[in-house]
């Protein structure tokens, strides 16, 4: 990668498992559910570009299309052959575009709750709070903006505490600053996605239910003629429900496992 360094991380044993992160970034995030996962799988895990241990040398937005490149490039690295994905959030958007552009590479992907607001039809209003969310940040305004972005996801509200410290503050910074519009504006390439080859599983957490970032999946599941599946949990369920999460995602990935 020319324009910065990812930091990957490698696991367990078995069939290739890329882990796609959302949030900010964190492969570590995944760590509790791959440690479910390292008996079947040779998980694979990395902080996206310019968060935690990754480094990028560019400026402005970062388009998915490049978070794409960089997830390629990570199995370029770890993986042999094709392999397997699981994203959440913005991870989900980022192995849809992957699959789009690259279907050779993946043979399942497991897509949880991908914010493609722009499959919804109150697009508008989910993309004018995001709007917000960036002018807060912005403006110097950090918590105000994480406060929204929490209070919007199923099982992710802050607590109402006074002077409440936000840990990797210039982790949000960055997310606010030059992805959560890029994340919000991008609409999967519907068309592409049915040519592939790959198989993939749109789903969504059942403590989702009502939020804006479970309808997506449903509708992509419908436009691509899929299945929709419900998870175990909410929106922050490889993180919160690690277990009971694996087993599930082991049961989509591999039913004979």
């Amino acid at each position: 990668m020319e324009d910065g360094e990812l930091l990957v991380r490698r696991g367990g044993e078995g069939p290739a498992l890329l882990l796609i992160a959302g949030g900010t970034g964190a492969g570590d995030a995944y760590r509790a559910l791959a440690k479910h996962l390292y008996a079947d799988y040779t998980v694979i895990t990395y902080d996206r570009r310019g968060h935690f241990g990754s480094t990028d040398t560019t400026t402005g937005p970062v388009p998915v299309a490049r978070q794409a490149d960089d997830a390629l490039a990570v199995l370029d690295h770890a993986a042999d052959g094709p392999a397997q994905v699981f994203g959440s959030s913005a991870g989900a958007l980022i192995g849809l575009d992957l699959v789009a552009r690259h279907p050779d590479r993946v043979t399942t992907l497991v897509a949880h709750e991908p914010p493609a607001v722009h499959l919804m039809p109150d697009a508008g209003g989910w993309l004018e709070a995001a709007a917000e969310q960036v002018r807060l940040a912005r403006s110097g305004e950090l918590m105000a903006a994480v406060t929204r972005f929490a209070d919007a996801i199923a099982g992710a509200a802050l607590p109402n505490l006074p002077n409440l410290r936000l840990p990797h503050e210039a982790e949000w910074i960055r997310l606010f600053d030059r992805e959560l519009t890029a994340f919000f504006d991008y609409l999967p390439d519907l068309r592409a996605l049915r040519r592939a080859s790959t198989e993939i599983f749109p789903v969504a957490g059942e403590g989702s239910r009502g939020r804006y970032h479970y309808q997506p999946a449903k509708i992509l599941a419908l436009e691509l003629g899929l299945p929709f599946t419900e998870m175990p949990g909410a929106h922050l369920a490889p993180q919160r429900n690690p277990a009971k999460f694996a087993a599930a995602l082991k049961d989509l990935l591999n039913p004979d496992l």
